[in-house]
């Protein structure tokens, strides 16, 4: 081992004493005897008896410690020059030197002082002192360095000796400081490594990704750190080397002293052990860093695993939630739509779980310590991959299976209800003739052929095959349709026994009242079963024992209510094709790029309140009206019952300007017509959203026939509000359409109470300005004003019309002026014109004749504005 790392026991070094060693009392040459023993000069110095104890301790115990211990073990050569000075110096050095030497003592040789008497004195004084000084080793006395030559070669003394010993006590200083610098710092580096290894066994391994990756970084950063150390110990190193070469670089005839050697093979031995710290250390930090990664890789493999694993379970328990099979066709094709949906959510979780599982498969071949955490987890993702595949085939398989069942049950009830209108619509009195009765025959006879499309005619079998899918309710409902069926075949066989008599016998004629073909169902709805044609072929078949004239009355008003109940199925099934066909499509993945940028996140505007009107008719008002079908007189109390539900339409038509502009804009878009084709529409959809703008119209107009063919009966005065009430919600609507066009009216018209009245007017101003009094303005041509009634205010506007992009005019209303309505008074009359009233404010300091287009009009505003006065009035007391 290294004797400079050694000193630990003898902590002295050069810089501890570097002052002493300046003075040069003693050195340490380099120079050796012929045995190899090292030798010490102590060169004439005038001041060497004043030297404290301790500072020649140290230099002297610091010189001997250098050597390498098998050069010490020899013993020290000591050279003391005393050529100039006298006896007195030589006893002195010679009895300091051996009370206070700390090595082996091999040789003494004294350069005597060279004058003559100091010389003679030296020779008695050493024969009469040499016990006192207490050496054990030979003291030689010599006269001059030429006798010193005689013991020791040349070569291993100085210059100051007559030798050829190059030394230079400043560069020897020099090395002697750097040697023992760079000791000091290959033994610091080592000890850093030490603890930085240490800390690295010691380390505890984070249990999530932050930490981990926190503690990878300062772990890499603190070895880089050392790393750099490290390289700049070994840089001082090979510098130092270079320096301690330098003379046999310089010239090729120069050689090392054996001190030099030393110091070279110190330096070596000191970067060899660096050498050997930094391979320990870089194996034992690649290990580190490897397990540091890997625990990182787990890391990030757990955080993944977890999210992966929850947006699979969320995937399965909403899957897990599609119990239904559906009771409908269209329900089940919303249901595989649903499916398929999910299925499309779940490919990009399941993508990734098959990723996941991979990547911990690569882990796992890659020799990653913790196999056994890593493994179950691959194993459970593709578990849960597998279950979500199976049971998603395993849900369209059933509802393929309830497909079939719904559309086999469809076109059974769907022939029943065809059926029972060709029956219905076989007009007795056509019977009553042999040809028609056979004619009639003949019709049966084709219909029943078609019998065989709704393969319901063997009921076990189709249980058989259904069995999976029978919920309770499934199979009332074909219990239900398969009664129904017997029941049509049992109508047919009677009525084929009927007119096959008639056909062979001529019977009285008798007066019929059969359902018009209009009332017949134009499409088939799979969800809407149809009372009304069973109750028209009841009336057919017992229509003989009552008069024409009340059949007639009768029938025309069952006409009314089935072509009421018919086209509010018609209209509910439009409303739902539209909002499943273009406004569910709009958040359809697979149709994004299709849609307009224009159109993106404009759902609302587009349809407006449309989902609202659909599940208010859909789940309440169909439902209700189809209860009227064996009470007419119900009708009309549905109309009044739900007066404040059709409000909605007031919202939908407040909308319909900016939907069509909207529409103008993006109408044409491939978007739109790829919905138009899967939905095999032959009008494009801004006909579809006229639809609500047509229905609320339509009711009035039916409430109307049903008042005509009820005439002074019970219900008609139900009826007669029934219709008010729609017409008030017509009104309603068209003047809240007015009311959103109002422009430059500065504050909030929902404030202004109830708008009760729209229109447009002639109007004239007669306003007293001081004492002066504009008159006669009537003369003057009118001022064209739209009016607004507000039960807080009368806004006056001007109507203006604008073209937008060659559609059709659109009306805005620019705010001229107001009045409040508690400050105002009104004059019914004015002379010379009936269709003329006045509205004056502040004592008629301003006074507005306004110029209805009829005296109807004029006498119907007057009763809204005494109307709103008298509330005033009453508000007051």
């Amino acid at each position: 081992t290294d004797e400079i790392m050694q000193q630990e026991i003898r902590p002295l070094v050069a810089v501890d004493i570097i002052e002493q060693l300046h003075r040069q009392f003693a050195i340490l040459s380099g120079g050796r005897g012929k045995d190899g023993a090292p030798i010490i000069t102590f060169p004439e110095f005038a001041g060497f008896s004043e030297i404290p104890d301790d500072d020649f301790l140290n230099v002297v115990t610091y010189l001997t410690s250098i050597p390498s211990l098998e050069a010490a073990s020899i013993g020290f050569i000591i050279i003391i020059d005393r050529r100039r000075d006298k006896w007195s110096a030589v006893k002195a050095s010679l009895t300091r030197i051996a009370g206070a030497f700390p090595g082996n003592l091999q040789l003494v040789f004294v350069l005597r002082p060279s004058r003559f008497i100091q010389r003679a004195i030296a020779d008695i004084g050493i024969k009469l002192y040499r016990d006192d000084f207490k050496m054990k080793v030979p003291i030689i006395m010599l006269n001059s360095v030429s006798d010193l030559h005689g013991y020791i070669d040349k070569s291993q003394l100085t210059r100051e000796l007559g030798g050829t010993l190059e030394y230079g006590h400043s560069q020897w200083i020099h090395h002697r400081t750097a040697i023992e610098n760079f000791a000091m710092t290959v033994k610091t580096t080592a000890q850093m490594l030490q603890t930085f290894g240490t800390d690295l066994a010691e380390t505890e391994l984070p249990n999530d990704v932050q930490c981990t990756e926190e503690l990878l970084s300062s772990h890499t950063d603190h070895h880089s750190k050392l790393k750099d150390e490290l390289k700049l110990a070994v840089k001082q190193g090979a510098t130092l080397l270079t320096c301690i070469r330098e003379p046999v670089t310089r010239s090729a005839n120069s050689k090392l002293s054996p001190d030099e050697l030393e110091n070279v093979a110190t330096v070596e031995r000191l970067l060899a052990q660096l050498d050997e710290t930094e391979k320990a250390f870089d194996q034992f930090w690649t290990k580190h860093h490897l397990k540091l990664e890997q625990c990182l890789q787990l890391r990030h493999f757990e955080h993944d695993f977890r999210e992966v694993k929850l947006t699979l379970d969320n995937l399965m328990e909403t899957q897990a939630g599609f119990a239904d099979t559906g009771d409908s066709v269209t329900r089940v094709e919303n249901l595989l739509k649903e499916q398929k949906h999910l299925e499309e959510k779940g490919q990009e979780p399941l993508e990734k779980a098959q990723s996941l599982a991979l990547h911990g498969e690569q882990l796992i071949q890659n020799n990653h310590y913790a196999v056994d955490s890593i493994r179950p987890k691959c194993v459970e993702l593709r578990r849960i991959c597998d279950d979500f595949t199976n049971e998603t085939k395993k849900k369209y398989d059933i509802l393929g299976k309830s497909l079939e069942l719904h559309k086999q049950l469809d076109k059974a009830s769907q022939w029943c209800e065809a059926g029972i209108y060709l029956l219905a619509s076989q007009a007795v009195d056509k019977c009553q003739s042999q040809e028609g009765a056979e004619t009639a025959l003949v019709e049966i006879e084709k219909f029943l052929v078609t019998a065989k499309e709704h393969q319901l005619s063997n009921p076990k079998e189709f249980y058989n095959q259904f069995d999976m899918i029978l919920t309770p309710e499934i199979k009332a409902n074909a219990q239900r349709i398969v009664q129904k069926l017997e029941d049509v075949q049992e109508m047919f066989d009677k009525r084929q026994v009927s007119l096959k008599k008639l056909a062979a016998k001529q019977t009285r004629p008798v007066q019929p009242v059969a359902p018009h073909p209009e009332s017949s169902p134009k499409r088939a709805s799979p969800k809407i079963t149809r009372p009304a044609a069973v109750e028209n072929l009841g009336q057919f078949c017992g229509a003989a024992g009552r008069g024409p004239a009340a059949q007639n009355g009768n029938h025309a008003l069952v006409h009314i209510i089935n072509e009421l109940i018919e086209t509010e199925r018609v209209y509910v099934e439009e409303l739902q094709s539209i909002i499943e066909g273009y406004a569910s499509e709009m958040d359809n993945p697979s149709l994004v790029h299709l849609i307009p940028s224009a159109l993106q996140n404009k759902k609302e505007i587009l349809f407006g309140n449309l989902p609202e009107i659909y599940d208010f008719h859909n789940r309440i008002f169909l439902k209700e009206i189809e209860n009227c079908i064996e009470n007419p007189e119900l009708l009309a109390r549905c109309f009044l019952k739900r007066k404040e539900d059709l409000q909605i339409y007031e919202k939908y038509c407040q909308n319909k300007p900016r939907s069509e502009a909207l529409w103008r804009q993006c109408g044409d878009s491939i978007f739109f017509q790829e919905c138009q084709r899967k939905l095999d529409h032959k009008l494009s959809l801004d006909a579809y959203l006229l639809k609500p703008v047509q229905r609320i119209t339509k009711y009035q107009l039916l409430l109307k026939e049903m008042l005509k063919c009820s005439k002074n009966s019970e219900g008609t005065a139900e009826l007669e509000e029934a219709l008010a009430t729609v017409l008030d919600i017509i009104k309603s609507v068209n003047d809240s359409m007015h009311q959103i066009a109002i422009t430059g009216y500065e504050g909030d018209v929902s404030e202004l109470g109830k708008l009760l009245m729209q229109g447009s007017f002639n109007v004239w101003t007669d306003h007293k300005k001081g004492h002066n009094k504009v008159k006669d303005l009537a003369r003057f041509k009118p001022m064209q004003r739209h009016l607004f009634l507000y039960t807080k205010m009368l806004l006056f506007c001007k109507k203006r019309e604008e073209n937008t992009d060659g559609h059709e005019k659109t009306a805005s209303y620019s705010f001229k002026n107001s009045l409040k309505m508690s400050t105002v008074g009104i004059t019914e009359n004015v002379k010379g014109d009936n269709k003329k009233f006045e509205i004056w404010y502040n004592g008629r300091e301003e006074v507005y004749i306004i110029q209805a287009s009829s005296v109807e009009l004029k006498n119907t505003w007057i009763s809204e504005i005494r109307k709103v006065l008298t509330g005033q009035l009453e508000a007051c007391r």
